[in-house]
């Protein structure tokens, strides 16, 4: 909305920016609240390694259920419905997290904490790009990783001060195990959410989308001024198929089962995770520790990484709507390439101390630690926000819920596939193998994004184009 500068209401837009965003910091909190808290899990259940995997894991499945059925259920219900969904998800998920002594429910609480983990992985991103200018929509959008990472970060903090309070993540504080407030305090964010949500109006498309013209008109009144409000309906009403609305059908093309913009969002969300990001943020403590470092020092590095990662992301606010989107993730590939290199060369002279624990030689522990922390930056100064920016904004009005549910499903089954596969990885491979393949993954997506990404920087959503021919070549 280049034309309309002068009239942006940018106050509005940036509350709705901070409203959406806190479903980014709910993110990246339940997405870390785990490090530090498997011995609590293991003691508590008497779960052997392979059912403390699956009960961490569980998270992920649900925010891959999550994010397909909140990307289809925005199209149906609104964005704003669902994220209030996912928001009453946050707060139960985190309370029966932190109070149940029956590992069943534990697990069910943790997968519908997952859910709403998902839901605003996916909305999030998409709403913020709804009500957006394009000119600084890259940018606004970028702040929804700054509140993941600043989610996981604070739960890494407030991790470290219960650990630190109670000796160990297994000691008391108030009379409950530490590991329990890790959990319990996820609660507090999500009710300021949840209340938040009610102040902030329904994105404009959706509205649209669904034939409430004159509800969208209003929105866009009070977001860009009344000439531009009119102007806007007729576009987005002319991106928007006439014989039916949004349905997860729009996404297929006949021979390639989805069309060429959807395939390219899958890569998008596959490669963010096989690059191994996760490992970093699930499993800091745990790799750390396996550095041969204590539990103490293992979550003051987790607490390092995640102030790298935001002080990376704001480097991308201020580029992402300049150099443009492609350019960041060719970056990011290569360094994370060369970072992950690094760790793969440190963690191949590991040797095992007398009580059977992984260390490293104080050279290569400091290559790692400083590899780890380059990677963490070039991860988020690229794939970390410019992914969620893309999938906000590359798919046209009509397919963008239901491509940004199958584009999610896919990011998290590869999260959890990641996350799951790492310990076994570690343990059988070794971990130098191990970051062998993820620097395999990141020198591969160098290569995708080159040949298979559409630049998006200042186009309109209305602009987004279908790539709907199957032979369709993006680049």
């Amino acid at each position: 909305m280049t034309g309309a500068r002068t009239s942006v209401n940018m106050a509005l837009i940036s509350a709705i920016v901070a409203v959406a965003t806190i479903g980014g910091l709910l993110f990246g909190y339940d997405s870390g609240a785990v490090n530090g808290t498997q011995e609590g899990l293991k003691t508590a259940f008497g779960l052997d390694d392979a059912a403390l995997g699956f009960t961490v894991g569980s998270l992920l499945l649900g925010c891959a259920a999550g994010a397909f059925f909140a990307g289809r259920l925005a199209d149906l219900m609104g964005r704003r419905k669902v994220m209030l969904i996912a928001a009453a998800l946050f707060v139960v998920g985190a309370l029966i997290q932190g109070l149940t002594s029956v590992h069943a429910l534990f697990v069910v609480a943790r997968f519908a904490g997952g859910m709403a983990v998902g839901a605003a992985s996916v909305l999030s991103p998409l709403y913020i790009s709804e009500v957006a200018p394009a000119n600084i929509r890259g940018r606004l959008t970028t702040v929804q990783q700054v509140m993941i990472i600043t989610g996981l970060t604070a739960a890494f903090v407030v991790n470290y001060m219960l650990q630190q309070a109670a000796g160990s993540s297994l000691g008391d504080v108030a009379g409950r195990p530490a590991w329990r407030w890790m959990y319990l305090a996820q609660a507090v964010p999500a009710v300021v959410f949840l209340i938040a949500l009610f102040f902030i109006p329904e994105s404009p498309r959706h509205l649209v989308g669904t034939g409430r013209d004159e509800q969208a008109r209003g929105v866009l009144a009070r977001l860009f001024g009344p000439a531009e409000a009119d102007r806007k309906i007729g576009e987005i009403r002319a991106s928007f198929s006439d014989d039916h609305r949004p349905r997860l059908a729009d996404v297929t093309a006949p021979g390639t089962i989805f069309r060429p913009i959807v395939w390219a969002g899958l890569l998008l969300a596959t490669f963010q995770q096989f690059v191994g990001i996760n490992v970093i943020f699930y499993y800091g403590e745990t790799l750390w520790k396996l550095a041969g470092v204590s539990e103490a020092v293992a979550l003051e590095r987790n607490i390092l990484s995640g102030v790298v990662s935001i002080a990376a992301c704001f480097v991308t606010i201020l580029v992402i709507d300049k150099i443009g989107r492609k350019p960041l993730l060719l970056i990011g590939s290569v360094g994370m390439a060369v970072t992950l290199g690094a760790m793969t060369w440190a963690f191949s002279g590991a040797a095992q101390d007398a009580a059977g624990n992984l260390a490293l030689a104080p050279g290569a522990g400091w290559v790692a630690l400083v590899s780890a922390n380059l990677y963490v930056i070039f991860f988020n100064v690229s794939w970390g926000p410019v992914m969620w920016v893309m999938l906000g904004e590359m798919f046209p009005n009509q397919i963008r819920g239901s491509a940004l549910a199958v584009a999610g499903l896919a990011q998290w089954g590869a999260n959890f596939l990641v996350v799951q596969s790492f310990p076994l990885m570690a343990s059988g491979l070794g971990l130098s193998n191990t970051y062998l393949l993820y620097t395999i993954s990141a020198v591969i997506s160098f290569f995708l994004v080159k040949s298979f990404i559409k630049e998006t920087k200042g186009k309109e959503l209305e602009e987004m184009e279908g790539w709907t021919a199957p032979t369709t070549r993006v680049g």
